[in-house]
């Protein structure tokens, strides 16, 4: 064995003991036996080094080379990330499938930037300006709907010596100098740092989903943190389709945790074949997958979430708002259990190790809304799906994760069966982003949505208290007034929170859509309890064609929005003449 290597003395499962790896710090990448694993440095004990390898292995034993990278695990920030499949430590999937095949070979690699590949640089800076880290060297059309922006790496600063001219680069091509740092069109930087930012800045504008459970009871802000938590077949993988679908951030980093094959398998499939709503183009021009699916070794989910977390940093510090969808959160708090029982530590609850909460808190708190450079705003939102065993929120990750988002969105099993969907349940579901976003939507449509939202969820409070009494007594035992309610209350769930995401009209719901339809249930709601008072009976009311023309609104496409102002009227005029 050459002198610069240590060599392996234990195997545990994904866990390698290592002794004697010369110059090697907590962190660092490391290469394990013949085939060459990567791995991570995750404990150092005296001469032994405890390693986490993020591939399968089988056959490893003692004896066996190690040896240290002496840098940290990284990914390459540069043009030719968007569209790209990687997997949890950023091999592109395309490339090794044409190199090995289908199944990825023990120790295969591929870089992630195509190295041959050039791409047209445009500088926007002149030779002799001062620049520091975040500050932007040129521009590289890096899709159709994305412009790259080239970025001075953090942590380098000076006076720029020499700057390319317009034209045709390699990511590996010296593009500037800046004092004595030689700059390409891409850099590496180590997943578990967050990039720094000049200053965070408060939240204000929503993340518009086009999802109006969501939009409108349940907002989340650009730059927030939300959580998905619910059981096996409730519909959080299609819900967080539907969000990179039509979620209005800029770019879209899919981090596929630990899911099953064929759900990524769908999202391949899906991706390049939807359009974009604002620009016409393909989705994949704006999305970057990370597939880290259930049959890959459990430790690769382990990282994948901080190499997407880390990706969208890259295109947040561009000036872009980026979301983040993680899928699922659950999978990756295995995989530290996982390592943790190998590691032979004591466990907290469940088994999950003590350390569970600060590693959560730790990538949520990588959202948000930043300043990078002066003048220049990016956000990083972040939803994360939760898996609770046999939809149990009270269990550990459930109950963490709430700890540090701001909006929880608790799907319910009951909804998923009887085919309401999106079955965000509004009675476990919470959002703390209301006060942030409610100034934009009142701004810009010159409507109180704060009073129309708090409007709906009073009628769904009230109807969920009815529901008691209903269960003893029956519908037709209650008095006029309540058994209302209870109509409203339904009308609400079937013609405003229930979403096809099949349907091509229904599948996305434009803000001022859903504002006016909140506005003609609530209308219709309160001049019905206006006739009630003045003796026209509920069911008169029941069967007025009005409540169909209501449920049928959001059949109507964009182009006929404006019909639902015609209805406002006629609910406005046939319901104040009614039992006068």
């Amino acid at each position: 064995m050459d002198k610069g290597y240590g060599e392996i003395v234990r195997v545990s499962g994904p866990v390698v003991f290592a002794r004697g790896v010369p110059d090697v710090h907590m962190g660092d990448q490391a290469e394990v036996g013949p085939e060459r694993l990567i791995g991570e440095v995750i404990a150092i004990n005296g001469d032994v080094v405890t390693i986490q390898v993020y591939e399968d292995t089988t056959g490893l034993k003692p004896g066996m080379p190690v040896v240290s990278s002496g840098k940290p695990l990284s990914v390459e920030l540069g043009p030719g990330l968007i569209g790209s499949v990687y997997d949890g430590i950023q091999r592109p999937l395309e490339v090794l499938a044409e190199q090995v095949g289908a199944f990825i070979v023990r120790g295969a690699r591929a870089r992630a930037l195509d190295g041959n590949r050039k791409w047209h640089f445009s500088p926007s800076v002149r030779e002799g300006q001062e620049v520091s880290g975040g500050d932007i060297l040129g521009e590289v059309p890096e899709t159709e709907t994305i412009v790259h922006r080239i970025l001075v790496p953090p942590g380098i600063s000076g006076r720029l010596v020499w700057v390319a001219p317009e034209g045709e680069y390699t990511v590996d091509e010296v593009v500037a100098k800046v004092d004595a740092h030689e700059l390409k069109l891409w850099h590496p930087w180590p997943v578990r740092r967050p990039r720094p930012v000049l200053r965070r800045l408060p939240l204000s504008q929503p993340l518009f989903t086009g999802q109006r459970v969501l939009d409108f009871l349940f907002p989340i802000a650009r730059g927030g943190a939300a959580a998905i938590p619910g059981g096996f077949g409730s519909g959080k993988t299609v819900l967080q389709h539907q969000l990179a679908k039509w979620s209005d951030a800029d770019v879209i980093v899919y981090i596929g945790c630990g899911e099953r094959g064929n759900e990524m398998a769908q999202v391949l499939r899906e991706f390049p074949e939807l359009k974009d709503p604002r620009t016409g183009r393909s989705l994949i021009e704006r999305t970057i997958l990370i597939a880290n699916t259930s049959n890959m070794p459990v430790t690769a989910r382990e990282a994948s979430i901080y190499t997407g977390i880390t990706i969208a940093e890259y295109y947040r510090d561009m000036g872009y708002d980026v979301a983040v969808m993680a899928d699922s959160t659950s999978r990756w708090a295995e995989a530290l259990r996982e390592i943790s029982g190998r590691l032979e530590e004591v466990p907290a609850e469940e088994g999950y190790p003590a350390y569970l909460p600060s590693r959560l808190a730790e990538f949520y708190e990588r959202a948000g809304r930043v300043e990078v450079a002066e003048g220049r705003e990016g956000s990083v939102s972040i939803v994360g799906a939760v898996s609770p065993p046999g939809g149990d929120f009270s269990e550990p990750v459930t109950q963490h994760t709430q700890r540090f988002v701001r909006a929880f969105w608790g799907l319910d099993k009951e909804l998923a069966s009887a085919r309401h969907f999106p079955s965000v349940n509004w009675n476990l579901s919470y959002s703390e982003y209301v006060d942030e976003v409610a100034k934009w939507w009142e701004e810009r449509f010159s409507l109180k949505w704060q009073e129309l939202r708090e409007g709906l969820l009073q009628i769904l409070k009230e109807e969920a208290s009815l529901q008691h009494i209903v269960q003893l007594v029956g519908p037709d035992a209650l008095p006029d007034r309540q058994r209302w309610y209870l109509e409203v209350a339904e009308l609400i769930k079937e013609a405003f929170l229930q979403q096809n995401a099949f349907d091509p009209v229904d599948a996305y719901c434009l803000p001022e859509k859903q504002l006016k339809m909140a506005q003609a249930i609530l209308l219709l709601f309160r001049r019905g309890m206006d006739a009630l008072k003045r003796g026209v009976p509920a069911l008169r009311l029941m069967q007025s064609p009005l409540m169909e023309k209501v449920a049928r609104m959001k059949e109507l496409p964009q182009k006929r929005i404006g019909e639902i102002d015609a209805l406002i009227g006629r609910i406005e005029a046939e319901l104040e003449e009614m039992g006068k």
